[in-house]
């Protein structure tokens, strides 16, 4: 009956994802994208990865750069950090505990599933280290093992962060070391009830003072009422040596990844943004975070763009919401950023990576691949630029989603893959 149940739910997405085009895609991106009239509808167009192997293949890179596999056989590699040392962090897991509240939330939850891992979470942090530089990393161990859900990273002052779905944790950290001394402590719970949007970004202050957490919304845009979004759809900024908190900045609907830029020390998030508002609302976003500010989850979006569907509505939060920085495009799913170094070669110097995972309610997709977008003087200057392409063919066939992406300073883009399960190590050869 499940089985059957299930097939029925296939059967009418595709015919209803079928029955409405998108024409041509208005996929704006950059600081001031031109924004389409919203569309509504039953369900959103849907189109799915469709899981392969890589087998022979691999990412494609710019030309003068390589990439490798340098761990395979993962358990939903989701975030990374690079140690002092050079040995690598991988946060493995997958979290979220929703139910669904009407035939549409089964019906999508179903075919987006189809194109995610049919592996099991591992709930753990595996620790790679390549003893002699050769680009080959030997030792692949289990640092940490039984969290829950792991996601952010984050290492200062000989502690290392864990941003599980429901806590941040604490280990401490001597260099060098390749397993946890024992169970971490517990700085602060994190909201974890209904847990819509379960990933729990993490980013230090340069100084090592403040965490900062991205909490994501229980809901697309408030299906299960306000009440259940207090303390969510925005940043904490937590006390690293107390786990005393506050909120930074609100109305971020889903913070998905988080770095301090270099230069100034500023924030930095990419956002998810709302669905069912068509094929080219509601760009994802990288921006700033700024202490204070709200950026217009769920009253509006992009600024002073009203959404009706939030009731009550609140002009007052709409008059100031906050424009983000810069458009990513709707429904890429960027889930990792990260800023480069000098060592990532002349043209990618000064700027962000950013990992899209890839988008589902799209007729033609977007995503899948890792971008770069320049900065200059702290902000960001020009035209996006692809920078690992190929984890979707343009036949529908998808080998690898981007989640995380981290810079190695000493010159090598770190990209964790959740289709695959492995995490990829980009380097110039020239």
């Amino acid at each position: 009956m499940k089985q059957l149940s299930a097939l029925s739910a296939l059967s009418m997405a595709l015919l209803l994802s079928a029955c409405g085009g998108e024409g041509e895609s208005t996929q704006a991106r950059g600081p001031d994208p031109k924004l389409p009239e919203p569309q509504g509808g039953l369900l959103p167009n849907m189109k799915i990865a469709e899981p392969v192997e890589w087998g022979d293949q691999k990412p494609t890179v710019p030309q003068g750069y390589n990439v490798t596999a340098i761990a395979t056989d993962l358990k939903i590699p989701r975030q990374t950090l690079v140690l002092p040392n050079g040995d690598i962090l991988v946060a493995e897991g997958r979290g979220g505990s929703a139910a669904t509240l009407k035939p549409k939330d089964v019906i999508t939850g179903y075919i987006k599933a189809q194109g995610n891992t049919k592996v099991k979470g591992g709930n753990r942090l595996t620790l790679l280290r390549d003893a002699d530089g050769d680009g080959t990393y030997e030792l692949n161990t289990v640092f940490a093992e039984n969290l829950n859900a792991p996601y952010g990273l984050a290492f200062a002052d000989g502690h290392l962060y864990v941003a599980n779905q429901d806590a941040l944790v604490r280990f401490d950290y001597e260099e060098g070391q390749t397993k946890a001394s024992g169970p971490p402590t517990k700085l602060t719970d994190l909201p974890a009830e209904i847990n819509h949007h379960w990933t729990k970004s993490l980013t230090i202050s340069p100084d090592g003072r403040f965490l900062y957490v991205g909490i994501g919304s229980n809901s697309n845009v408030t299906e299960r009422g306000m009440e259940v979004e207090i303390d969510r759809a925005m940043v904490w900024q937590i006390d690293a040596q107390t786990g005393a908190h506050k909120p930074y900045a609100t109305g971020l609907r889903n913070p998905t990844a988080l770095a301090i830029q270099p230069e100034s020390g500023q924030l930095w998030a990419v956002v998810n943004e709302r669905d069912e508002l068509g094929p080219d609302l509601v760009p994802d976003y990288l921006t700033s975070v700024r202490e204070g500010s709200f950026y217009g989850w769920p009253y509006s979006y992009w600024g002073q763009n009203v959404d009706p569907r939030a009731q009550p509505q609140n002009p007052g939060k709409v008059a100031a919401a906050v424009k983000p920085d810069y458009s990513l495009g709707s429904h890429v799913a960027a889930l990792g950023v990260d800023f480069s170094l000098p060592a990532m070669g002349e043209k990618y110097a000064d700027g962000a990576f950013v990992g899209e995972h890839g988008s589902w309610n799209r007729l033609d997709p977007v995503g899948y691949k890792v971008i770069f977008v320049p900065f200059s003087n702290g902000r960001p200057s020009g035209d996006p630029v692809d920078f690992a392409t190929g984890f979707r063919d343009a036949d529908g066939k998808t080998r690898g989603r981007p989640v995380g992406v981290t810079v190695d300073p000493r010159g090598a883009l770190i990209i964790a893959d959740d289709l695959a399960n492995t995490v990829w190590r980009v380097t110039r050869t020239q």
